[in-house]
């Protein structure tokens, strides 16, 4: 279900990253920064697929650090509510720790996000802190807390199985 992404992917991130209702929550990058994320080595841009085409997209970085942490980051589905968010975020987990190696994914969200610190939870994460008034959003005009989320290796591979992997 996921794919590495390629620079005629790159439309599809923007257009996502680019909605007003994301905006407040997700970096809508300009192309060239994207492209440089998919030339950097330590990047991994990943499309979700479901169904009939791309339904998603991701990026992980620090890949390949010497501390196996690897931070995920500009997470976003192309329509929400529908209860695919398990699934997708359980697909891009088994990404980081099964096809990266990673020892800890860990990644971050606005504390004006309920939905994706719900979805956090659920997932497994653990809330491992809070950086407060740290994350200016233009998109709000103010300054918003961050949530910090991380999952370590063990506790992953203790992870039951989604009833749609089942």
């Amino acid at each position: 279900m996921l794919r590495p992404a390629t620079a005629v992917d790159v439309p599809f991130i923007r257009a996502i990253a680019g909605r007003p209702e994301n905006a407040p929550f997700i970096t809508d990058e300009p192309e060239p920064a994207l492209l440089a994320y998919l030339a950097d080595p330590s990047a991994r841009v990943v499309i979700w697929e479901s169904g009939a085409g791309p339904a998603g997209f991701a990026l992980f970085c620090t890949v390949g650090d010497p501390s196996a942490a690897v931070e995920l980051r500009r997470l976003a589905l192309e329509g929400t509510g529908d209860g695919r968010g398990q699934v997708f975020l359980r697909a891009l987990l088994d990404y980081g720790f099964a096809t990266l190696g990673a020892a800890r994914v860990w990644l971050d969200a606005s504390s004006e996000n309920p939905r994706a610190m719900r979805t956090y939870d659920r997932a497994g994460f653990t809330l491992e802190g809070r950086l407060r008034q740290h994350w200016y959003r233009p998109a709000l005009g103010r300054v918003v807390d961050v949530m910090l989320y991380g999952m370590l290796r063990s506790e992953w591979e203790s992870l039951e199985p989604l009833p749609t992997q089942a």
